[in-house]
């Protein structure tokens, strides 16, 4: 990919993307998250981590929170699994 030329008719050195800033998710949140993605229902993550459903999704609510608190909206599971993609939280290699 090239630079678009600056005033002077140079090209502009790349620019870096912006750095992604992360919310500050608790390990449960993460292991609740990880458990999820990987996972065909939160009925099943709840079984899994042998809590409540209600607390999966009180989990995932409070991470979607945290992720749009730092301009990152992640309101569906699609969308989550990129921000924890994005944030090494999750490889493609688990899935």
């Amino acid at each position: 990919m090239t630079a678009a030329p600056d005033e002077v008719g140079t090209p502009s050195p790349p620019t870096a993307p912006a750095a992604l800033t992360r919310p500050a998710l608790s390990a449960r949140e993460v292991e609740v998250l990880r458990h999820w993605l990987r996972s065909d229902s939160k009925l099943a993550v709840a079984g899994d981590l042998h809590i409540a459903l209600g607390t999966v999704n009180t989990h995932l609510s409070r991470i979607r929170e945290k992720y749009a608190l730092v301009g990152r909206d992640a309101t569906t599971k699609t969308a989550l699994l990129v921000r924890a993609l994005q944030d090494d939280i999750i490889t493609i290699a688990e899935l």
